[in-house]
């Protein structure tokens, strides 16, 4: 008989077998096949992990890691709740929250020394070991024209003309957030470099300000901003490539101990100029934090915590796969859930050695909370996200549609707000769900799931998919000489007249070698007889026989009479594919609904409601990664229509692509626009009522015309 540590070992051993087969291939062990919120629970065990989440929405792919890890050891974990750092850790001290994966340090060892809470929480484990980088960027083609090495280079009033945006004569340095841990470095970077009177610090919402850095370096212009890692930034623009890290001369930190200061000097950075860099930055690890309590009654949560890393390139390339439009919560569950699957040995190891701490010491279960305390905003928060033309970026603030309508309710009801922005779908709604924000404005889709955790104001726009087509000819001459030119040049009509000449030349040949010693009518003379063989062809097959030409011959004439009876075929096949190339260009050649879409070159936007209409149809299209590259390629002839959401193409077909492109036929697949809201919120039935009185009073309908067109 085995004695109980052995067997303890044995049962140890063949669980991490049974994972190992499991883990990488589905099948009925295979537990991570459905959705992470309803993985099973073990049966015995029924105890609830109070979770939290940072406020950049770049760390939710983490934290989505580790909920599914403790789901699949049998806690109940709900989806986290955001927090801002300091409310954070001020919560997890009182016991109110039992950990984050999202903790920076040194960085986040501020928020700890403000509320004299080191003896109430832990920094745990190394999600990410000093992955977490930080510094100031420039383009590369401006560096290496201007010579730009360090940030000193920035006091030369030339320079800094060159990165300046608004006429100042400042260089504008995209930076962080106020009220973020690195506004206050950078500005004191600014003093300590004797930068002031050359560099802004330009503040405002990260996110937009970095899509519209992105987009002016696709257009060619200079770019100089702050970033850290992970973050998409890295992904759109990659250093080394496309940007380099700027050194700073000397470290100078803000109230930092002299060895954090010289951390601050970084070997290995890709993209930097020199090795080791002088970032300006210390590294930071990325780290889970927890209360003291909770890890001590838990030692199996504590173990997988602190044994969790995941590679700073996997997140790198989740954020990359946000930005790209996999933005929805129920994507960055699939992206961890995915992510799970492709390391099925390390997992398997965390999730063994956990189990075998419970087996041996099974900690008390707790009490789980369901309300977290939440502050309401004041004046209203109102958040948004690019979304063009509904919502526009420009010049470090907010137009378009649904803004414009927004002003006008918060008007009509002499409310005061403050607006920010977010770059992703699943950080719009989060904001609002948390209460971090009383209203989220865009163009948000009223949908059944999203009516479950939020409210919804009346629909202020109905729309739905619409297709683009190249504009064409403007006027009747133009249209009929298109129209021309498509049928002359067209496959079926080249191919039908191809072997009607080649079948012509033969007959040519043979009736001059059989006719051309005995027949005056065909010269002897290659060139002259084999004219007058084809002008005898030709005669004989459009005139059934009549002509000034006749064989004289009796084989020669017995072929005329065969060239006479199968003319009626020939000809009516040439005849037949003019006819039927005409037919083609009437009937397929307009393209006005989603019915005339079948067997014509289309172009969408990947991973779009459009992308999924058109797969679900059958209908075959190529997809691009933003609908400026879908304009592209319908406009350089590459594609004979692009579908995408009516109001973005309307708006484009009236402005930067008028006289290029036009909108054809009715909008199908309709979905209906909405101003998202807290769950019973409070200002639901007061805007529903301002809508109204747009309707009524025919503001909305200007508007609408002012952004879209009639």
């Amino acid at each position: 008989m085995l004695r109980a540590d052995k067997m303890h070992y044995c049962l140890v051993f063949l669980y991490v077998l049974w994972l190992s087969v499991c883990l990488p291939g589905g099948g009925p062990c295979d537990a991570y096949a459905s959705d992470p919120s309803e993985l099973r629970p073990a049966a015995e065990n029924t105890k609830s992990i109070r979770m939290a989440r940072a406020t950049w929405d770049t760390g939710w792919f983490q934290s989505e890691i580790y909920r599914q890890l403790l789901q699949e050891l049998g806690y109940t974990v709900p989806e986290p709740l955001t927090y801002e750092n300091e409310e954070f850790y001020r919560l997890t001290a009182q016991g109110d929250i039992d950990f984050w994966a999202n903790g920076w340090f040194p960085l986040h060892n501020r928020y700890i020394d403000r509320l004299g809470i080191d003896a109430d929480v832990q920094v745990l484990g190394y999600a990410v070991k000093d992955g977490a980088l930080q510094g100031y960027l420039v383009d590369k083609k401006t560096a290496d024209a201007l010579g730009i090495k360090d940030l000193t280079d920035f006091k030369n009033p030339e320079i800094a003309r060159v990165f300046d945006t608004n006429g100042n004569g400042q260089a504008d340095l995209i930076g962080c957030n106020s009220g973020w841990g690195c506004a206050p470095i950078i500005d004191h970077h600014l003093e300590a470099y004797d930068l002031s009177a050359t560099v802004e610090h330009v503040q405002a919402d990260y996110g937009p300000l970095m899509a519209d850095t992105v987009s002016r370096f696709k257009r060619g212009q200079p770019v100089f901003f702050y970033t850290w890692t992970p973050n998409w930034t890295i992904g759109a623009l990659i250093p080394g490539k496309d940007v380099i890290w700027i050194e700073v001369p000397f470290t100078s930190l803000p109230d930092s101990p002299k060895d954090i200061a010289q951390s601050a000097t970084i070997s290995g950075v890709s993209g930097c100029q020199h090795d080791p860099c002088a970032m300006g930055f210390p590294p930071n690890d990325i780290r889970v934090v927890a209360n003291r309590s909770f890890i001590s009654n838990n030692p199996d949560v504590k173990h997988l915590l602190e044994n969790v890393q995941i590679p700073l390139d996997d997140i790198l390339a989740q954020n990359a796969k946000m930005l790209d439009g996999e933005d929805e919560f129920a994507d960055i569950r699939r992206h961890a859930r995915e992510w799970v699957h492709a390391n099925p040995k390390p997992v398997a190891k965390w999730l063994a050695a956990c189990r075998a701490i419970r087996s041996v010491q099974e900690p008390a279960p707790t009490e789980a909370q369901t309300a977290y305390p939440i502050k309401q905003p004041a004046p209203l928060r109102v958040v948004t996200k690019r979304f063009e033309p509904f919502v526009l970026y420009r010049d470090k603030a907010y137009t378009g549609f649904s803004i414009e309508l927004w002003e006008k309710i918060a008007a009509d009801l002499g409310w005061e707000y403050e607006l920010y922005g977010v770059n992703t779908i699943a950080k719009l709604l989060d904001e609002v769900a948390r209460k971090a924000a009383d209203v989220a404005i865009a163009g948000i889709s009223i949908t059944s799931k999203r009516e479950r955790y939020l409210d919804f104001s009346h629909a202020f726009y109905e729309t739905g998919l619409q297709i683009m087509v190249p504009a064409g000819p403007t006027s009747l001459i133009g249209e009929v000489v298109a129209k021309i030119f498509s049928v002359i040049f067209s496959r079926e009509l080249l191919i039908g007249a191809g072997v009607f000449f080649v079948i012509l030349i033969i007959v040519s040949h043979i009736i001059w070698m059989l006719e051309r010693r005995h027949n005056p009518q065909f010269s002897g003379s290659y060139p002259q007889g084999i004219w007058q063989s084809i002008w005898w062809a030709v005669v004989t097959v459009t005139t059934v026989g009549y002509g000034d030409k006749t064989p004289k011959g009796t084989i020669g004439r017995l072929f005329g009479l065969f060239w006479i009876l199968a003319g009626y075929f020939v000809f009516a096949y040439f005849t037949a594919s003019v006819t039927t190339t005409v037919t083609v260009q009437e009937l397929h050649g307009t393209i006005n609904g989603p019915q005339d879409l079948y067997g014509k070159q289309v172009v969408t936007v990947a991973r779009s409601t459009a992308a999924e209409y058109l797969s679900n149809q059958g209908i075959s299209a190529v997809t691009v990664s933003d609908v400026d590259q879908a304009y592209l390629v319908l406009e350089t002839g590459k594609a004979d229509a692009a579908v995408y959401d009516a109001p973005v193409l309307q708006h484009y077909a009236s402005k930067r692509g008028k006289g290029k492109v036009k909108v054809v036929g009715l909008i199908f697949q309709e979905q209906n626009y909405g101003i998202a809201l807290q769950g019973k919120s409070k200002y639901r039935e007061r805007i529903n009522v301002a809508l109204l009185k747009l309707f009524e009073s025919g503001e909305y309908q200007t508007l609408r015309e002012k952004w879209f067109g009639e």
